[in-house]
């Protein structure tokens, strides 16, 4: 499979966009990857906007982003939720400083701007946060998918086919995976 040997994490906190974090999640999975579900350690479960639950398998203070080769921050206002907790952010620091995948759609940028990791980069976002992306540093377009270097992020649910081809293959382009250094 294309990403066999691949482990990638997926953030989760409560009102996540259902199809942004489970679109990503068992598309990478079918792919071949490994996915661990991390959340903020609130909770061992959270729901979407909409009620539906998904499972922890971890929580950021437990996890080392050297473990993983991505990490896919899902939008909705999971990412507000998120970006209060210092472990996750420190996570998301890491795996940018270690050239892991980091993929983040909607507003999973917010999480993208208070682990300062955007500075000088391509983004996008859905619109609403174009002007915290710019005040990060970013350099904000408005386009399906957009990916500079290892960063991958896309605006909106309707980007999910586009977001997730860019993740796969920025994933499949890793040389030495996680799980086979393991």
């Amino acid at each position: 499979m294309e990403l066999s040997n691949r482990r990638v994490a997926v953030l989760a906190e409560n009102d996540y966009e259902d199809l942004e974090i489970w679109y990503p999640l068992l598309r990478l999975k079918e792919a071949g990857a490994e996915i661990t579900v991390i959340g903020t350690g609130s909770a061992p479960s959270y729901n979407s906007k909409h009620g539906y639950p998904i499972k922890v398998d971890a929580a950021a203070d437990d996890v080392d982003a050297r473990s993983f080769d991505g990490i896919v921050v899902p939008g909705g206002w999971a990412p507000d939720r998120l970006r209060r907790y210092p472990a996750i952010l420190k996570l998301v620091r890491d795996a940018d400083a270690q050239g892991k995948v980091i993929g983040a759609i909607c507003h999973a940028g917010w999480v993208l701007c208070s682990a300062g990791i955007v500075k000088g980069r391509t983004v996008t976002s859905v619109p609403a946060i174009k002007d915290d992306m710019i005040n990060a540093g970013a350099n904000w377009v408005d386009r399906e998918v957009v990916r500079d270097g290892r960063l991958v992020t896309s605006r909106v649910p309707s980007d999910l086919p586009a977001f997730c081809r860019e993740l796969i293959s920025a994933l499949a382009s890793v040389e030495e995976p996680a799980l086979a250094k393991a």
